[in-house]
Order: C-alpha cells, then structure tokens, then sequence
C-alpha cells in the first residue's frame, strides 16, 4: 500500500494493515516535525511531491523490497502539505517471518525513499526565512515545474 496524503497518518492502522499471521515481525518507522536542524529552528515544514512520478518510485521500491527479503506486507504513507512541530511526516510499515529482515526492509525503504522519491520539503524556520531541501540532503532544488 502506497499513499500520498494532506491527511493525518493513522499510523496504528497502517501498522494493523500489514500484520499477519504469516508475520512473526512488524517493524514501524515514523519521520515527524523536529523543531532543530543543525542548530536553528523550525516552526513548521510544508512537502510537495511529483505525485505520479513519487507513487512510481515508491511502488519501484516497495517491489525492490519485496525482492530483497520476505516482506510479507508493506505499507508506506508520506504526508504533504503543512505539517506543524511533532507532526508525523511519513511512516513505513513492513511485516516479515523474522526480525532482522523486517529492520532491514524497512531501513532500505526509508532511506531509498528520501534518496531516490521526489518528495521535497520546506523548512519554515523561527526567524521568517524559508529554505526549500531534497530530504536526502543534497542540494536538489525544487524544480519550477513542481511547483
């Protein structure tokens, strides 16, 4: 299950969505609003994404899962819009027969997610400046184009 939302994530039901009793783990990740990045503060973030291109990515990723261990079941929700301080921005859901490969799956997905999805946030700092950053990190502007 992919979604992109401007809806809160119920993430307890994302999490009861991919347990099984073909499971023996269920590993959930959530990103949410910090109010400190590298020393200045962040009063809200908005996220904007390539919608089509972003749920591709995501369905690319979740089979590349898939492939990788023995997902049982996978559920991924990324919010965008404005999200307030605490906020939950994205939250992975993976269920597998063990442990380690559920960990494992769903660390590959979140991580790949914030390289290779064009989801791209807003910081909305304290002191009124805006900055637009590619969740990994680099420096990938926000096309024109997505805006």
């Amino acid at each position: 299950m992919i979604e992109l939302t401007n809806a809160e994530i119920d993430y307890q039901q994302l999490t009861e969505r991919v347990r099984s009793p073909r499971a023996g783990a269920v590993i959930l990740f959530l990103g949410t609003v910090r109010e400190f990045t590298q020393g200045r503060q962040t009063v809200a973030l908005d996220y904007d994404a390539y919608p089509d291109m972003a749920r591709s990515q995501l369905a690319e990723l979740e089979a590349e899962a898939r492939d990788r261990w023995p997902v049982v079941e996978c559920a991924i929700s990324h919010r965008l819009g404005r999200l307030e301080l605490g906020d939950v921005s994205v939250a992975v859901a993976v269920s597998c027969p063990h442990r380690r490969d559920a960990f494992e799956a769903g660390q590959f997905l979140i991580d790949e997610l914030k390289v290779r999805v064009p989801i791209w946030k807003k910081e909305n700092w304290a002191d009124g400046q805006t900055e637009w950053v590619h969740p990994a990190g680099s420096a990938t502007p926000m096309p024109e184009t997505a805006r």
